[in-house]
């Protein structure tokens, strides 16, 4: 049951810490329920509101998309979720990060690759600026061995 403090968009946005256009954002798209309305049409919030959003906000510090925040708030808000549901999307959440991880690492290895290759000398040509104009998007770049590359090891 939702609690009114007649909280209106600027006091909900003070408490929660989030933004009017987001919580409006928000609510444009089921993530926060509509708020009940003044006389005048002032929105209305109350402490569930602030919970809510302090939710969606911490939910996204962790990572979670919208979509899988939405996912997890209509568990709660049917009261219909087991810590078996909410484990498996943060095993889930979890796969995702670790993927993250190795992508970021990938990221590391070729972006000092390249500051390696950079002579720092005032030339027309740059390998760093070469490698930016190269087709080949990072993600999808794969090692080439090299001389140092021992077989079945990586040269790091």
């Amino acid at each position: 049951m939702k609690t009114t403090e007649d909280l209106t968009i600027g006091a909900l946005s003070a408490r929660s810490g989030v933004n009017i256009e987001t919580i409006r954002y928000y609510e444009k798209i089921g993530i926060m329920p509509s708020p009940a309305r003044s006389a005048s049409g002032y929105r209305l919030y109350g402490s569930d509101d602030v919970r809510r959003l302090h939710f969606v906000r911490r939910g996204r510090e962790l990572g979670f998309a919208l979509d899988e925040l939405r996912g997890l708030l209509r568990l709660v808000d049917g009261h219909t979720y087991s810590c078996e549901e909410v484990h498996a999307l943060t095993v889930e959440h979890l796969t995702d990060i670790r993927q993250k991880i190795v992508d970021l690492r990938r990221l590391e290895r070729v972006m000092s690759d390249m500051a390696a290759q950079c002579t720092r000398d005032q030339v027309p040509e740059c390998p760093i600026i070469d490698a930016l104009f190269e087709m080949m998007p990072v993600a999808r770049q794969t090692r080439r061995p090299s001389a140092r590359t021992v077989k079945g090891t990586s040269p790091r």
